[in-house]
């Protein structure tokens, strides 16, 4: 049923499952969501062979601090990610946790807008405060797009098909910004937990990108209540 849907950068699946369907408001915070969907492009540039991380000799450096190097100094046809790569070239070896809070500033802004360009989202206005004021927001054209990620990681965490280098980053992912609440399955806690297993499968390169997402929304909320 899902052969014909090409898959999309985990960034843009990750924005689908970090809204509301109906309503296109975001289930958490947009900078928190920047930060995962920052992320995931690390993620989709380590897969496709593009950077790596240094790998420290005492194996006692945090996943945040450890730099990023580009492998690979080839563009892979995507915007964002090509300005990802770019940013590392221009500023070489910075740090997961420099770079995520870096990057993410308008990454928002960018995935919405490449997603409307590309028709997956399309704007329309609505009236709030008793019609006196009106705002844009983004609606998915068609479902399928966050229904096809979704009953993906709903088949992972049920055990139903064997994880995906793509799908289970994805999984590392909802798990640690909190999303899996939102994959519309009985207990969140038990999908979760299993979301992070199937995520700590992965090559270390990947589990450190995900566990510096998690601090640097970690700091994020610490920073909202100083």
């Amino acid at each position: 049923m899902t052969a014909s849907i090409p898959q999309l950068p985990l960034r843009d699946e990750l924005f689908l499952l970090g809204h509301n369907d109906d309503t296109g408001q975001p289930h958490i915070h947009r900078q928190a969501l920047a930060l995962g969907m920052a992320g995931a492009v690390l993620t989709d540039l380590f897969l496709a062979g593009r950077i790596t991380l240094d790998d420290p000799d005492d194996g006692t450096r945090p996943a945040a601090d450890r730099r990023i190097r580009l492998r690979l100094d080839r563009p892979v046809g995507d915007l964002v990610a090509d300005a990802a790569i770019a940013s590392v070239r221009a500023n070489p070896a910075p740090t997961l946790r420099g770079w995520l809070t870096w990057f993410a500033e308008d990454l928002y802004e960018r995935t919405r807008a490449g997603l409307h360009a590309g028709g997956i989202l399309h704007r329309t206005s609505r009236r709030r405060l008793g019609g006196l004021a009106r705002t844009d927001v983004y609606l998915a054209t068609d479902t399928k797009w966050a229904v096809v990620a979704r009953s993906r990681l709903r088949y992972l965490a049920a055990g139903r098909e064997p994880p995906d280098n793509h799908s289970a980053a994805l999984a590392g992912l909802v798990a640690v910004l909190g999303l899996a609440t939102h994959l519309y399955l009985d207990d969140t806690n038990a999908v979760a937990a299993q979301l992070r297993a199937i995520a700590e499968q992965h090559y270390r390169p990947v589990r450190d990108i995900t566990a510096a997402v998690d601090a640097a929304v970690g700091d994020l909320a610490t920073a909202a209540y100083r």
